[in-house]
């Protein structure tokens, strides 16, 4: 496939050429306005479709050490301490002491204020941007409301990447969404996006959460995912895990197909995180599969694909004992050859 040459503009200069102008209000709303809109039955349908499909028998671990691998294991309370941010790094490099194959997790999230701590815990384990290892992402822009002065929400972020996050997860302000003010949530990302440079001049990778939650429709998520994306976002995300609905099967699916026709058209890959509510190995399989089935499976590494679901690696390890012991008896989307 010829390259597309939007693939080598910088972000900014790419939407620029897309919406046809300067990002404001206006050219902005036209542009994602004019995105096709969304029916809501057929995602639905096509989501439950994909979450029917089995996989087979010998497929079942690779399955669940792909899950594992693609876990963003999180601690977001008010009561976070260094001791249990060493806890939860302690888990993430090795999630099962009783099996040191068992894969590691993608990255370890935190408030801004734990990336020292993680950074310190995870020692020579710390990925630090590179391919192997662990990341440590930082929640950031006055999360999980977003509901704070721009200059407050790019301190935050500054703070994060010199303590040595490789993450930023920012969330968008819904209020301005929803109010029309696109050109508002555009520029808090370009700014929030030139925040995660380091002093070498490398970038932390941005992932961009919509609450899809508070958005309300799916063609607000597809407009919010294409915002995300023309603003400079590595990522989109579904939630922060605080607001009901976070993730569901439909709303990734829609975030997916926004991902594969921005590749298509510039020839760039970005990543979706599907965040809170996905807790069984189960669930964690229909969305590999739906990756699988819209984007390929060249999306499910992480750089490109992962769940924010803490609590999905305790049922996932339990799988893969069972597995292991010869006790497993798996559930009952698997074919059993």
């Amino acid at each position: 496939m010829t390259q597309s040459p939007l693939a080598t503009y910088q972000p900014a200069q790419r939407a620029l050429a897309l919406i046809g102008g300067e990002a404001t209000d206006a050219n902005l709303r036209r542009y994602l306005h004019g995105i096709p809109g969304i029916d809501a039955v057929g995602l639905e349908a096509r989501a439950a479709d994909l979450g029917t499909r089995s996989i087979k028998t010998s497929s079942k671990r690779w399955a669940i050490d792909t899950i594992i691998g693609l876990i963003d294991l999180t601690t977001l309370e008010g009561a976070d301490t260094p001791g249990k941010v060493r806890s939860l790094v302690a888990k993430a490099l090795l999630p099962d002491p009783g099996d040191p194959g068992t894969p590691r997790v993608a990255a370890v999230c935190v408030y801004g204020d734990m990336v020292g701590s993680a950074v310190t815990a995870l020692g020579s384990a710390h990925a630090a941007g590179g391919t192997s290892g662990v990341n440590v992402a930082a929640v950031a822009t006055a999360f999980p409301s977003g509901r704070a002065s721009l200059a407050i929400k790019l301190a935050d972020v500054h703070d994060a990447v010199a303590a040595g996050a490789d993450e930023i997860d920012m969330v968008i302000d819904r209020g301005a969404f929803l109010a029309g003010r696109f050109g508002q949530v555009y520029d808090e990302i370009v700014a929030v996006k030139d925040a995660c440079r380091r002093a070498d001049g490398s970038m932390a990778h941005l992932k961009v959460i919509l609450e899809t939650g508070e958005l309300n429709t799916y063609d607000n998520v597809r407009r919010a995912s294409w915002l995300a994306i023309l603003a400079g976002g590595d990522f989109i995300k579904t939630s922060t895990g605080k607001v009901a609905p976070a993730a569901t099967l439909p709303v990734t699916l829609s975030m997916l197909e926004v991902v594969r026709d921005w590749h298509r058209l510039t020839g760039v890959r970005i990543g979706v995180k599907p965040a809170g509510g996905i807790r069984t190995s189960k669930d964690a399989i229909k969305y590999l599969v739906t990756v699988a089935e819209t984007v390929g499976e060249e999306w499910l590494t992480p750089h490109l694909f992962r769940f924010g679901a803490s609590s999905l690696l305790n049922d996932v390890l339990l799988q893969r004992q069972k597995m292991t012991t010869g006790h497993y008896s798996g559930p009952d989307y698997v074919t059993i050859d």
